[in-house]
């Protein structure tokens, strides 16, 4: 596949590396000499620096000949004229922009991105992607990451394996005979930097993180055997008031009436701004950093410590503040790929990558194939697909070997299975 991108940041080049890495021809074009020669030096995709949304650039990036271009620079405006560009001028069949800002995307504003205007075949809003998330995290606090597959009915769970988990040291074929009706299997294990897919004699060690699949009614269930079912998040302190802060605080007004929110915004207009927005919301003008304004919002009967700044060390220090306080969990946004290494051991108990969710989310529409889904996990380490078997597929009719529990894989099998 020959995909064009625009923008060589963080998205853009986690993007490129994948496809690379899968012997794709990829081209990306960056304004920025510095990013691109860092690219050049580092992956086998070849680098133009000029604007992406340029006719002349776009010609000399193959633009004629591409299956895809993907536009995900810093700016909504350039993004989305070179998916314009590359519809009018050079016929790209699939166009992917990055469009952050909120008033682009608002429902009346709908039919913006057709093609009798702007040609755009998929919108990526990495600021609702990445507050999906973390509603689906504070609906599973236990969890540090959770997926779901074929239409809400399959879930992945990401675990972390604790001093208290009763399953520990134990071999999953054993788990399997200690539970044989519970629809779950062991997909992922990470140990010490590395992600495998483990067998049947292999069991979870203390400090392993497990991905499990399951179907959506075996979740519950699940978290019971590993220790970890702990109730919906309810009260919630979110730092930053933000697109991605007021969109999770908006979602759960109307999915949750009972939960108690504040926002601690350190910004005078921002935090004016979006008081308007809410009912039941309270918001708080202050620093996250401040402890007084931290016990003014209760901090100590928080269930859940949400940091959404843009500042990853605002975030990780509130979010360490606010454990030290009382806090039963925190949450914590981190753009930086070096800071997740040391979450853990300063009482970040999960954390959100943008550039993570946002590439998985590219790379479901960049696949070839009947694939619905594909997430990332372990900061690129492995990957999570979900694919439409095919009559020409050499996997239909084949068992699933390497299964640790078949009474889970089938399971899980079925719930998609007719849809």
């Amino acid at each position: 596949m020959r995909v064009v991108i625009c923008g060589a940041g963080q998205v853009g080049y986690g993007i490129a590396e994948r496809l690379a890495a899968e012997e794709n021809d990829v081209t990306v074009i960056d304004t920025s000499s510095r990013l691109i020669g860092v690219l050049r030096d580092s992956l086998d995709v070849r680098g133009i620096v000029g604007n992406g949304a340029h006719p002349d650039v776009l010609a000399q990036a193959g633009a004629e000949e591409a299956d895809m271009l993907i536009a995900v620079t810093l700016s909504d405006e350039v993004n989305m004229v070179a998916c314009q560009v590359a519809h009018s001028l050079f016929n790209v069949p699939t166009k992917v922009a990055r469009v952050r800002a909120q008033s682009y995307l608002q429902p009346h504003w709908r039919d913006l991105f057709s093609t009798d205007h702007l040609p755009i075949d998929v919108v990526i809003s990495p600021e609702i992607e990445v507050g999906e998330l973390v509603m689906r995290r504070l609906a599973i606090p236990s969890a540090l990451d959770i997926v779901r597959f074929a239409d809400g009915e399959v879930v992945v769970l990401g675990l972390r394996c604790g001093d208290d988990c009763p399953v520990v040291d134990t071999p999953l074929r054993q788990l399997s005979e200690l539970f044989p009706d519970l629809g779950a299997i062991v997909v992922g294990i990470s140990r010490g930097g590395s992600v495998f897919a483990p067998k049947v004699d292999d069991a979870m060690l203390v400090g392993d993180v497990v991905y499990v699949v399951m179907a959506k009614d075996q979740v519950r269930r699940l978290l019971k055997i590993f220790g970890q079912d702990e109730p919906e998040a309810r009260r919630i302190i979110i730092a930053g008031g933000g697109n991605i802060g007021a969109y999770v605080a908006a979602a759960i007004e109307k999915q949750n009436p009972s939960a108690r929110i504040k926002i601690i915004e350190s910004n005078a207009e921002r935090a004016v701004e979006i008081a308007d927005d809410f009912e039941r919301t309270v918001i708080l003008h202050g620093s996250a950093l401040d402890q007084a304004i931290l016990a003014e919002a209760d901090v100590d009967q928080a269930d859940t410590m949400v940091a959404l700044t843009n500042d990853d060390e605002v975030n990780i220090l509130s979010c360490v503040m606010a454990r030290t306080l009382g806090a039963r969990r925190t949450l914590s946004l981190l753009n930086n790929p070096s800071y997740p290494s040391f979450a853990k051991s300063l009482g970040i108990d999960a954390y959100i990558n943008p550039r993570g969710v946002t590439v998985s989310k590219i790379l479901r529409h960049v696949r070839r194939g009947r694939i619905r889904g594909v997430h990332t996990v372990q900061n690129g380490a492995a990957e999570i697909i979900e694919a439409e078997a095919l009559d020409t597929s050499p996997m239909v009719g084949a068992r699933c070997a390497r299964s640790t529990c078949r009474p889970a894989c089938a399971s899980a099998r079925s719930t998609a299975r007719g849809r």
